[in-house]
C-alpha cells in the first residue's frame, strides 16, 4: 500500500507509524543541538511545517519515546547525538493556538486547560519517591479540575510551567525541554477581542518565571508567525535566540526544498506538474533558501492523484480569515495603492522592515503593516537592499490571486459606500450616456488599484476589470444582471435586463498596445457577430443598447451603439 499524504496531520508519530509520507526534517534536531541556546524562538509564517518540528522534537527528546520512529530518517545516522540525547529528557509540551475567548476570563480558562492537560501527563508525580509531600501538592493544584474545569488559582497559573518543570526535574533526575508552540496565538486574540494588556501582562509573567533564571530548564523553543517585541512579553530575558525568516540559519527546516518537492513529485507520479506546483506555491526566500509551502504542495497532490485535471487552489489563504491585509488594503493612500499595483505586477518594492512589534503597533502606520504582511507570509524578500531594508515581493500566483480577490472586495464597499455617485454611474448605462460612463469609470480606476502586469495572460487582465464593472452594476438590486451568460451565439461578458424593457449588453477588451479606440471596435464587433443582441430581443427587451469598454492599466475608453 502507498504512503498517504498527511493532509491536515501534525503529529510526527501518528505520521510515522501511520504510513504518511514524511519529508525529512530531522537533522533541525542535530542543528538545534550545535548552535545551543537556552530559548530558541523560530518565527515562520502559518502552515510551514511549525507543529509538526515540535512535534518531532518531543518525539526525540522525550523519555521513554518510541525510538523507532526514527528509523531510516538522516538524524538516525548520527549514532553519538542519538545516543546522548534520544530519549534522555523529560519535555513538557504545549500549543497555544486553543488559547482563545470572547474576554479575559474565558482565554484564561483556555490557558489552564491546555497546561492542566499537559501537567495531567505526569501524573506519577503523584506516587514519586523524589517529590516531598507539599511538592505533590503543588502538582494536584496543577491538575484539579471541579465541574469538568481546571482550577489552579492565578497565582498558580502564571508559575505554572516553572513549576511543572521543577516537579518534573526532581522526578526524573534531569533538566526539562519546553516546547511552546503557537507562543503568540493569545495576544492576536486578545487584541481583536479588547484584553490584550491583561493578556500580556499573563503571558510575560507565565514566560518570564519559567525561562528566566529557571535552573530546571535544558532549554526551551517556542515557535509563532511574529516576532514579539522585548518590551511586550520578553522583558528581561537575555537568553533568548530568535531565528526569523531573515535568517540563513535553520532555513531549510520550516517549508519544502525544491529537492524536497522533487522527491514528492517523483514518488507519487506527478513531475509533470512542477512548474505549476512552482508558479502556484513557491517563492518564498527563507535566510537563503527558496521554499513552497509545504500546506500547499501536499493538498494539490492529493487533489491530482484523484483528479488529474484539478486546478491549483488558493489552499493557505483559505485556511484563516485574512484581515491583515483587508485593513491594509483599506489604510492605503495614493501612494501605498500605486506601490500594491507594482507589487500585482509582479515588480518588488524597498521597504524598512521592522521583525520586533507588538500587536498595538501595527495599526500605528502603514509601515508596520508591510512589516506584518512580510512576516506572516504575504510577502517574501527578494533581496536585502541596506539594513533593515528589504525588497518585498508577492510570492507566487496564490498570494498575488488573494490579493487581487480582496482588492476587488475592497474596491466593491468602498465604491457603494458614495451611494448617489453609484447611481449615478449604473443610470448612465440604460441612458445611453458613455461619455459619463467613460469618465466615472477613469475616476474609479485612478482611485483604485488595478492590474498592469505584463506577464499576465490578456484574458485574465480584462477579467480584473470586468470584476469591478460587474461589481458596481450590481449595486441595482432590481437589474437581471449575468456575467459571461450565453447569449445569443456566444458568451457575453456582461448583460442587464431591466424593469424598463431595457437590455444592454457590455464586451471589456484590454488594449496590450494601449489602442483603446480600435480595442473598443473589436469589442461592439464581437457584439454584432455573435448576435448578443439578439438573445437580448428573445428575453423580451424592446430597446438594446450595446457597449464596447476598453481598458490599459487606468485609462478607459466606452463605445456605445443602439439597436
Amino acid at each position: 500500500m502507498g504512503r498517504k499524504l498527511p493532509i491536515g496531520i501534525d503529529g510526527f508519530e501518528k505520521i510515522r507509524t501511520n504510513n504518511f509520507y514524511y519529508v525529512d526534517k530531522t537533522m533541525f534536531i542535530a542543528e538545534l543541538l550545535q548552535n545551543w541556546g537556552e530559548v530558541n524562538l523560530f518565527t515562520r509564517p502559518r502552515r510551514f511545517g511549525k507543529s509538526l518540528n515540535m512535534s518531532m522534537l518531543k518525539c526525540f527528546f522525550e523519555i521513554g519515546c518510541d525510538k523507532t520512529l526514527f528509523d531510516g530518517l538522516k538524524i538516525s545516522q548520527e549514532k553519538e547525538l542519538c545516543e546522548n540525547y534520544m530519549g534522555k529528557f523529560p519535555v513538557v509540551s504545549i500549543s497555544l493556538k486553543s488559547v482563545d475567548g470572547r474576554n479575559y476570563q474565558e482565554a484564561c480558562a483556555a490557558l489552564r486547560r491546555v497546561i492542566g492537560n499537559e501537567a495531567l501527563r505526569f501524573y506519577c508525580l503523584l506516587k514519586s519517591d523524589e517529590l516531598l509531600p507539599g511538592e505533590k501538592e503543588m502538582y494536584s493544584a496543577l491538575v484539579c479540575v471541579e465541574a469538568g474545569k481546571f482550577t489552579m488559582a492565578d497565582e498558580m497559573l502564571v508559575d505554572s510551567l516553572r513549576t511543572l518543570s521543577q516537579l518534573l526535574a526532581k522526578h526524573y533526575g534531569r533538566k526539562v525541554i519546553l516546547l511552546i508552540d503557537e507562543y503568540d496565538v493569545p495576544l492576536d486574540k486578545a487584541f481583536q477581542a479588547g484584553y490584550y494588556d491583561e493578556m500580556v501582562a499573563l503571558i510575560r509573567g507565565l514566560f518570564s518565571n519559567v525561562l528566566k533564571t529557571n535552573d530546571y530548564l535544558q532549554f526551551a523553543v517556542l515557535t509563532g508567525c511574529l516576532r514579539i517585541s522585548k518590551e511586550s512579553i520578553f522583558t528581561g530575558l537575555n537568553n533568548l535566540k530568535v531565528h526569523t525568516i531573515t535568517d540563513a540559519r535553520y532555513d531549510e527546516y520550516f517549508g519544502f526544498t525544491d529537492a524536497d518537492v522533487d522527491e514528492i513529485l517523483k514518488f507519487y507520479g506527478l513531475f509533470s506538474f512542477k512548474e505549476v506546483i512552482r508558479n502556484w506555491y513557491d517563492g518564498y526566500l527563507f535566510g537563503r533558501t527558496s521554499v513552497y509551502c509545504p500546506w500547499d504542495v501536499i493538498n494539490y497532490c492529493d487533489e491530482l492523484l484523484a483528479d488529474a485535471q484539478a486546478q491549483p487552489k488558493n489552499y493557505w489563504a483559505n485556511t484563516s480569515g485574512n484581515g491583515m491585509v483587508q485593513r491594509f488594503i483599506g489604510k492605503a493612500d495614493k501612494s501605498t495603492k500605486d506601490e500594491i499595483e507594482r507589487l500585482l505586477d509582479g515588480e518588488s518594492i524597498v521597504k524598512s522592515v521592522k521583525q520586533e512589534l507588538t500587536y498595538k503597533e501595527m495599526d500605528d502606520s502603514i509601515d508596520n503593516l508591510w512589516s506584518v504582511l512580510f512576516s506572516t507570509g504575504y510577502l517574501t524578500q527578494r533581496g536585502r537592499a541596506s539594513g533593515d531594508e528589504l525588497a518585498l515581493a508577492i510570492p507566487n500566483k496564490e498570494i498575488r490571486k488573494l490579493f487581487i480577490d480582496l482588492v476587488r472586495d475592497w474596491f466593491k464597499g468602498t465604491s457603494r459606500a458614495d451611494l448617489s455617485k453609484i447611481e449615478r454611474f449604473c443610470k448612465a448605462f440604460p441612458n445611453g450616456d458613455a461619455g459619463l460612463i467613460e469618465e466615472m469609470m477613469h475616476d474609479y480606476l485612478w482611485n483604485s488599484i488595478s492590474v498592469r502586469d505584463t506577464a499576465v495572460r490578456k484574458n485574465m487582465k480584462e477579467n480584473f476589470y470586468h470584476g469591478m464593472v460587474l461589481g458596481l452594476l450590481q449595486s441595482r438590486g432590481d437589474w437581471l444582471i449575468q456575467s459571461n451568460a450565453e447569449l445569443g451565439e456566444g458568451y457575453s461578458d456582461i448583460s442587464v435586463c431591466t424593469p424598463d424593457k431595457v437590455g444592454i449588453v457590455i464586451e471589456l477588451k484590454y488594449a496590450e498596445n494601449g489602442r483603446l479606440d480600435n480595442a473598443c471596435a473589436e469589442a461592439l464587433t464581437q457584439i454584432e457577430e455573435r448576435k448578443y443582441a439578439v438573445g437580448l430581443k428573445r428575453r423580451g427587451m424592446k430597446k438594446i443598447i450595446k457597449y464596447g469598454m476598453a481598458f490599459c492599466e487606468k485609462e478607459c475608453m466606452v463605445a456605445m451603439e443602439k439597436d
